[in-house]
């Protein structure tokens, strides 16, 4: 295969795997009350009410984002943060032990 048919297939393969959230953000056909990026905390804190009414919770949050898209997004942003780091120390330990190696 050449390389120049090998990266049209990686430029459509990106371009898949990038439209297709958008495409199911489109159809998404949950009922108007339920929110589109609920995690597992607000999911917990319904069922905690649910389950016990006079259930008064220790703390309040300091800062609350002003909406789930933006809890997402910091989310995403710490994920991508801590990964990066991970990354970071592995290569700068391959590095390290390669250099004492030599």
């Amino acid at each position: 295969m050449k390389k120049a048919s090998k990266n049209l297939i990686l430029v459509i393969a990106v371009i898949i795997i990038t439209t297709a959230p958008l495409i199911g953000f489109n159809l998404y056909s949950g009922s108007p009350e339920e929110e589109m990026f609920s995690g597992a905390d607000s999911q917990a804190a319904s069922v905690i009410a649910e389950l016990s009414p006079d259930y008064k919770p220790w703390f309040t949050p300091l800062w609350e984002p002003p909406g789930a898209e933006i809890e997402s997004l910091l989310f995403a942003l710490q994920a991508a943060l801590g990964a990066g780091f991970i990354g970071y120390y592995i290569g700068f330990s391959r590095g390290k032990a390669r250099r004492s190696d030599a």
